[in-house]
């Protein structure tokens, strides 16, 4: 069982900055597939990055690369999200995802992730 615990959320002008954190305890693998998501109100859940630790190579959704980074400090089991030049319609609820154990061939934001953190709100005003 895994828990996974977000925090970083909260409110910031378009342009602006902001890093969410996502600690995950609980396990022991060393391999994992992790992911940030994303729904906005009347949306579809969007996949906003995946990264395979260790050495795998992040992906973004089209909408926030060269915008946000996707990070994982696999001393301190935290995965981080870096966001800049933050925008109105990044506004959303983010949630950090993980599967350990996973292989990292099927690590994508379509994989069917096994654990979730509970959400943290991002919004950005114009």
């Amino acid at each position: 069982r895994l828990y996974l615990v977000q925090s970083g959320g909260g409110s910031v002008q378009t342009g602006g900055s902001r890093r969410l954190s996502c600690v995950i305890s609980g396990y022991a693998y060393r391999e994992n597939c992790l992911a940030w998501f994303r729904r906005a109100p009347g949306k579809a859940r969007e996949g906003v990055a995946t990264l395979y630790s260790p050495g795998g190579t992040a992906a973004y959704a089209d909408s926030v690369k060269g915008r946000f980074t996707v990070s994982y400090d696999e001393a301190e089991k935290t995965l981080y999200l870096q966001m800049n030049s933050l925008r109105p319609e990044d506004s959303a609820t983010y949630f950090c995802a993980a599967d350990p154990g996973s292989p990292k061939r099927l690590c994508t934001a379509s994989y069917d992730f096994g654990y979730w953190g509970l959400g943290t709100q991002v919004t950005v005003s114009s």
